[in-house]
């Protein structure tokens, strides 16, 4: 699994994050696209996951952007691998 922030920042609604998740099977896809709460949908065999939660309002998180967008992608991984163990 490949976890690439696509975009983040802040809207009317409050912060986000976009997620572009590929290297799944369908079945995994189809599990994450409807299991999950946030906002999500299946784009060439890749699931789009935007989140309303914005990490990168601290002053370090803007000054080490790229550490924090690292740590962001890699969490994720963790988090969606643990919630596709729930899948059998």
């Amino acid at each position: 699994m490949d976890v690439r922030i696509v975009d983040y920042g802040e809207n009317a609604d409050g912060g986000f994050i976009s997620y572009n998740i590929s290297g799944l099977s369908q079945n995994q896809l189809e599990f994450l696209n409807n299991n999950l709460d946030d906002e999500t949908q299946i784009t060439n065999d890749n699931l789009i996951l935007k989140t309303k939660f914005f990490p990168f309002q601290s002053r370090e998180s803007k000054i080490k952007v790229e550490d924090f967008i690292s740590r962001e992608e890699i969490e994720m991984a963790i988090f969606l691998s643990s919630f596709l163990e729930d899948m059998d």
